[in-house]
């Protein structure tokens, strides 16, 4: 491996290790009934936030199947960025299964973020997919429409159609030019 490469997969290895430590609910020592409690915590705060910031969300979230909900997404880095986050995916309200979020990036960025991820699984067939996937890349296994000004501006009919829903929210409010490609989704073991 040339000495490049080699400090690429550092780097992006101790980004990684960060932003797993910045979180509260990875702790691999902590008991899974209250990993799962404190992921739940979070899925709900998450969604309040999005149903009182951004007008016409909760219809849209009542429509989808499946919504998937990673409500604290660290990325930090400084040139080489990572993100973690751990979320639940809930079918009619319930929790069905607990996921990891991880991805990362190359290019002019310095600092740290949190944001919360939400995923709405629009039709049966794309919630299957992700259901039955045991790994799941975004723009690889599916596409995902995101949403980045107000709901109502951005939503018609032909957007609620589309498969899978993204929205990205921040503590200022939904993002814009904000794309999630390359983010890979697995299920934990809780």
């Amino acid at each position: 491996m040339s000495m490049s490469k080699r400090a690429f997969v550092t780097a992006v290895v101790a980004v990684l290790a960060f932003g797993a430590g910045c979180t509260t609910t990875t702790g691999n020592g902590a008991d899974p009934a209250a990993r799962r409690a404190a992921i739940d915590t979070g899925v709900d705060g998450a969604l309040e936030s999005l149903f009182r910031q951004v007008e016409g969300s909760r219809d849209l979230v009542s429509q989808a199947r499946g919504v998937l909900v990673f409500p604290d997404v660290i990325e930090a880095g400084f040139v080489i960025a990572a993100s973690r986050g751990v979320g639940a995916l809930r079918v009619d309200g319930k929790t069905v299964a607990y996921h990891a979020t991880t991805s990362g990036s190359w290019g002019f960025q310095a600092g740290a973020q949190s944001t919360a991820v939400f995923m709405l699984f629009m039709t049966d067939e794309a919630l299957a997919r992700f259901q039955n996937s045991s790994g799941w890349t975004v723009g690889a296994d599916a596409s995902v429409t995101m949403i980045s000004v107000g709901a109502n501006a951005q939503v018609s009919t032909a957007t609620a159609q589309q498969p899978v829903i993204g929205f990205v929210l921040s503590n200022r409010g939904l993002m814009a030019g904000i794309s999630l490609n390359g983010a890979r989704i697995t299920r934990l073991d809780l």
